[in-house]
């Protein structure tokens, strides 16, 4: 079974990012063949600086690798450092209805939150078509926002084949049920386009800040609080804390008598905690970016092998070769 996923380097990785979808692809390495990538041609709908996407990039790349993803079992690398992406791109977009891609949700809201309309952002569908469909992807795992995007992709993959002969793998989405939306500082859906977020590996003292700073309501410390289950910070708390931790502390506000602050407080110690090992690795490995982009160089040999191969069969059915 090969598994593909990919994260845009868009900026700080954040808890959702983490509880959403890094944590599940690290689990998802033991299962199969693992192909995972740095969508660094996505990104450029939405970013438009080109040192920030270098160094999103190679944190994103060091955040992986501190959380746990082995190379030894994980093929893991550069969108960008596999071309041949691009060009299936194309072949596949001669192919894909208009109409497909209109009714692609996605666009759709990135557009009514004041993303620029370009044919990057409206095509974005097709390139993330290429980077299932050039590996052979047998399973695609993906949070419900996303589904969409791999039905897409089958159709095309689909259209594809029933024009020029069996060329592309189908493949299924696997939808991450399990996986709870992360609430932001806010309450909304922790994003950075929300400007919500706590970092996976945020400086100290800025992350306490944030955390301290999330707005309860206006209860006093001994007033029970049978809706203990709604508060922010018990939320988060449920994300980092051992369960026994956050249900003893979920218990304590519905009887009343524990205060936001050391509810707060307990939130960003344990968060803390949660991430130690991850932090000390990353400060290991940002010292030695050497083998940082070995391991994205190595990855990227494997995957452009498997592409370049794919891509010449693709080729030789439309005609092209």
């Amino acid at each position: 079974m090969r598994i593909l996923s990919g994260i845009q380097p868009s900026g700080a990785l954040h808890l959702g990012n983490y509880f959403g979808m890094m944590r599940p692809a690290l689990e998802l390495q033991e299962k199969g063949e693992a192909f995972y990538f740095i969508a660094n041609y996505h990104s450029m709908t939405s970013l438009f600086d080109a040192e920030e996407r270098r160094k999103n990039t190679l944190d994103v790349a060091l955040d992986f690798l501190a959380c746990g993803l082995d190379p030894k079992r994980t093929v893991f690398f550069r969108q960008s450092d596999v071309p041949e992406v691009t060009e299936l791109s194309w072949l596949l977009s001669t192919v894909t209805p208009m109409g497909l891609l209109e009714r692609a949700h996605s666009y759709k809201d990135k557009v009514a939150k004041g993303i620029a309309p370009s044919h990057g952002l409206f095509a974005y569908p097709v390139l993330m078509a290429a980077d299932i469909l050039i590996y052979d992807s047998n399973v695609v795992p993906v949070g419900r926002d996303q589904k969409q995007h791999v039905e897409m992709t089958r159709d095309i993959a689909i259209k594809f084949n029933e024009q020029y002969g069996q060329t592309f793998v189908i493949p299924e989405p696997q939808i991450r049920d399990e996986a709870a939306v992360v609430p932001g500082t806010d309450g909304q859906k922790m994003s950075k386009s929300y400007g919500n977020t706590i970092e996976i590996f945020g400086e100290e003292k800025a992350i306490r800040k944030k955390i301290m700073g999330i707005v309860m309501d206006s209860r006093t410390p001994a007033e029970p609080k049978p809706d203990a289950g709604k508060n922010l910070a018990l939320q988060l708390l449920k994300f980092v804390a051992p369960a026994e931790v956050a249900k003893d502390f979920e218990n304590r506000l519905r009887a009343g008598g524990l205060g936001y602050g050391d509810l707060k407080k307990a939130m960003f110690e344990n968060y803390w905690n949660y991430f130690a090992e991850a932090r000390k690795k990353r400060a290991e490995l940002a010292a030695n970016l050497d083998h940082v982009n070995g391991v994205l160089a190595g990855g990227a040999a494997k995957a452009r092998t498997l592409a370049q191969n794919v891509l010449k069969r693709a080729r030789k059915n439309c005609g092209l070769e």
